[in-house]
């Protein structure tokens, strides 16, 4: 028997065996892909015909969060609210709330309505208040700016944490004169036109939420829906809207 042929077998089997062995040692190092956190906003749109959101069907599809209109201008509030507030929490979905601003009434007594609906801000899976700034109600830039820094000092005095703004580009740039001042507090983006990244206004360093198309589709939720990803901006999901030991990764 030719010692040789099996003495190069041999050496074959064992650098197939350390190949093999350095694959799996680097598959055990390298991070494992997630991806980023995603959601709905809805608001009583998405209620068609009275239905109530399936929030355990939303989060068997992948989502991890959802902002709900609660409140706008001095007098509405959501009548479905309160139901996808507790339905979105026995499902373990992040809760978002957000307040219409309606800028030709007086901010103050706007944030006061909306802090008391929200039903608390800093319990499990509570994510900051959200101001939807996009309706400028007659205000010039100035007035306008003006007006944003009271309702959001407001806001954050009434509920104890940073509010987040929603805007889209253009609006910010004519109606609030692309002003720099607001960047300390985070930004939710609304950029429907298909690119690698939102465009970013106002001075802001980066988005931390994108809300990229109004046309979205969600199990759960009849209709069409507004859908957002979180960038990573804040830190850790989980710990920004206080999922405690909770994943937050879909």
């Amino acid at each position: 028997m030719d010692n040789s042929w099996w003495a190069s077998t041999i050496r074959r089997q064992g650098a197939a065996l350390s190949l093999i062995a350095l694959i799996g040692s680097l598959s055990a190092t390298l991070p494992v892909a997630t991806a980023a956190p995603s959601g709905p906003d809805v608001s009583s749109w998405q209620h068609v015909d009275g239905r109530l959101i399936d929030w355990f069907a939303v989060k068997r599809s992948g989502h991890d969060f959802a902002m709900v209109k609660a409140t706008e201008g001095l007098s509405y509030i959501n009548p479905y609210f309160v139901p996808d507030s507790l339905l979105m929490r026995a499902a373990g979905i992040a809760r978002g709330t957000y307040h219409y601003a309606r800028p030709n009434l007086p901010p103050e007594p706007q944030a006061a309505m909306y802090a008391a609906v929200v039903l608390g801000q800093n319990g499990p899976l509570d994510m900051p208040p959200v101001l939807d700034l996009e309706d400028a109600g007659g205000l010039n830039p100035a007035a306008l700016i003006d007006w944003t820094r009271r309702y959001l000092t407001t806001v954050q005095a009434l509920t104890g944490r940073v509010p987040i703004i929603y805007t889209y580009p253009r609006f910010w740039q004519s109606a609030m004169a692309d002003t720099t001042e607001f960047t300390r507090y985070p930004l939710w983006i609304a950029d429907y036109r298909g690119n690698a990244q939102p465009e970013v206004p106002g001075g802001w360093p980066t988005w931390t939420f994108w809300q990229t198309t109004d046309r979205g589709a969600i199990p759960g939720i009849a209709g069409r829906t507004d859908l957002n990803v979180y960038s990573g901006a804040q830190g850790d999901f989980a710990r920004f809207a206080n999922m405690g030991g909770l994943t937050g990764s879909g």
